[in-house]
Formats: structure tokens, C-alpha cells, sequence
């Protein structure tokens, strides 16, 4: 039986003849034929990310109560979304992105506020640690609430395989012991993991416009993601939408090798303002709730932010995994 990587790497050679052939095409209108080189490459990207792939729904910063009641929270209408899209789709999964409940963790806060909207999908939901969770000492609020699908001895860390894509779920709140450990688990992790695509998700953005800024606590995570050609990560804290271009372990754009981060902290926690525009930052928006759709295919992948109001901020595109 081949490797996942082999399979893959067949199906990579025999969808770029495709592309090569689709090179010589030519566009033709009222005012003549022409060559779109722009149309070209998006009609190449489609045909090679053409497979259903799986769903995946992710936002961070989500369940506070304590201004109004879960029901008519802003977590309650990003459950709304999501259920929609797991409706649909049976076979979806959930990425939590720390930040699960305000203020400050505790089980009554599950209990009352994060069960009654998000909850609603705790079974189909991948779970990472923000650090309102350990506000409470030691999270115990948040792992007594997501159990075993929080990573195995409270550490907050863990990978799965989610379609043909690895992921991994970090924990950005460690102390330096406990952080070194989690590095060395992620090496390890990764060199047992070397599948065509990877995602990783946390809490603190390495880069970010927002309030809380850029933060330095996983960049020895990112340097070492990157290092393995992994594709994007996904995190919260700052409570806006951004989307970077790829950049690489010292932040510089690379479009080649470098990683896209992707900040979803518009899970219904209030929104924040922005700060200082940060390098390659693509996209922003910090007036609209939504979550983060994505289509994880065998050669890439797909994005949606999708608002929690029909006419609201939306952002879209498609990639493929390097």
C-alpha cells in the first residue's frame, strides 16, 4: 500500500498536466481573443482542488454572558452558523480557538453560557486553551468541560487527522518547562506527520493588528511549522478578522514555503479595534461576527469567512498546499 505522500504526489503530476494544458488556452469576446494569464491560473487552481475535501469551522473568543443571556449572545448566533453548516454537512468538524468563555473560565461559564450555544456541537468540536481558560487556576473549568478531547494529561496540546490533512491543536498559555516540552512533542509529532498539508491552531497570534498585537510566546512553533512546510495556522485572542499572506519564520512574505495566518477572534466575545497594520496583512475586519470556513482538499484548500449577517464582511479564496 503506498504512503499518503505518494498517493498524493501521483495526483499532484497528473492534475499539473492539466494545468499546463489549460496554459495554451485562449479567452475570446466581441473584441477579439486573448490570453488571460490571471483567469488561467484561478481555472488551473479549481481543477486541481476539485474533490469535495472536508468542511472545517473555526473562530475563537466566544461565550459571554454577562451582558445578555446565552440566547441572545453573540456566540449564539455563530452556533447558529455553524449548526446550519454541520447540518449539511455530518461529516464537519468544529476548531475552538481558545477563549471559550469570559471572564474567567469557570465551570459555571461552560455550564450556563458556552453549553447552550456552542456546545450545542461539543462532539464534532477540536478544542485549543486561551488564557481567559486558565484565569481559573490550572483551566480546570475547561477541561473538566471538554475532557479527553483536550489533549491527554491536562497539557492542552494534541494532533488529528482531519481528511488527509494533519492537525494540530496547541497550548500558547505554558510556562517556559512546560512550553519546551510542547516543542520537543512537536517536533516529534511533525516528523511522524509529513503529509502534503498541515494546519495548527492556538489562541496568541504571532502576528497580529489588533489590540493585543503581535505576541512572541509560539514563535519558536511557528519557526518550527515552517521548517516543515506546513500551510496555515489559525488563531484568535485579538477579537477581529485578519488574513496574512504566507511569510516565513522571520515574517517576511513567501509565497513559496511561508505559512498563512488566519486571526478568527469573532466568535461572539465583543469586538476590538485595530492598532498598527502589521506586514502583510491582507484582509481585515473588526465589525462582524462569523466564523471561518474552510475546505480542506487533498492538494489545498478553500476559505470563507462567513458573517453572522446575510449582507455582512466577507472574505474568501483558495490555495494549494506546498
Amino acid at each position: 500500500m503506498p504512503s499518503n505522500r505518494a498517493i498524493r504526489s501521483t495526483g499532484t503530476f497528473r492534475n499539473r498536466s492539466l494545468a499546463l494544458a489549460l496554459a495554451g488556452a485562449v479567452i475570446c469576446c466581441l473584441s477579439g481573443c486573448f490570453t488571460d494569464k490571471g483567469a488561467q491560473e484561478q481555472t488551473a487552481l479549481a481543477v486541481r482542488l476539485a474533490d469535495k475535501g472536508v468542511t472545517v469551522f473555526a473562530a475563537g473568543d466566544v461565550a459571554d454572558c454577562s451582558n445578555a443571556p446565552a440566547q441572545r449572545s453573540g456566540a449564539a448566533k455563530t452556533a447558529a452558523l455553524i449548526a446550519q453548516g454541520l447540518g449539511k454537512d455530518k461529516n464537519a468538524a468544529v476548531l475552538m480557538l481558545g477563549d471559550a468563555t469570559y471572564p474567567v473560565g469557570l465551570q459555571a461559564e461552560f455550564t450556563n453560557c458556552y453549553e447552550p450555544t456552542w456546545g450545542r456541537f461539543k462532539q464534532q468540536t477540536y478544542p485549543a486553551p486561551g488564557n481567559h481558560e486558565y484565569y481559573t487556576p490550572q483551566a480546570t473549568g475547561y477541561y473538566g468541560y471538554f475532557g479527553d478531547a483536550a489533549g491527554p494529561a491536562r497539557r492542552g496540546y494534541y494532533s488529528v487527522d482531519i481528511g488527509s490533512w494533519h492537525v494540530i491543536s496547541l497550548n500558547s498559555n505554558l510556562k517556559p518547562a512546560a512550553q519546551q516540552a510542547q516543542l520537543e512533542w512537536l517536533k516529534n509529532d511533525l516528523e511522524q506527520h509529513k503529509t502534503l498539508c498541515t494546519l495548527a491552531y492556538w489562541h496568541h497570534p504571532v502576528f497580529s493588528s489588533g489590540g493585543h498585537g503581535s505576541s512572541e510566546r509560539m514563535l519558536d512553533a511557528w519557526k518550527m511549522l515552517v521548517a516543515a512546510d506546513a500551510d496555515l495556522v489559525l488563531v484568535g485572542h485579538d477579537h477581529d478578522y485578519e488574513r496574512f499572506a504566507p511569510q516565513d519564520g522571520d515574517g517576511n512574505r513567501d509565497d513559496r514555503r511561508g505559512i498563512r495566518q488566519f486571526v478568527v477572534g469573532t466568535g461572539g466575545a465583543h469586538l476590538t479595534p485595530f492598532r498598527f497594520r502589521k506586514s502583510n496583512s491582507e484582509v481585515s475586519n473588526n465589525f462582524t461576527f462569523g466564523v471561518l470556513k474552510l475546505s480542506l482538499k487533498e492538494l489545498g484548500y478553500e476559505w470563507e469567512f462567513v458573517p453572522t449577517a446575510d449582507d455582512g464582511f466577507r472574505d474568501r479564496g483558495a490555495a494549494l498546499c506546498h
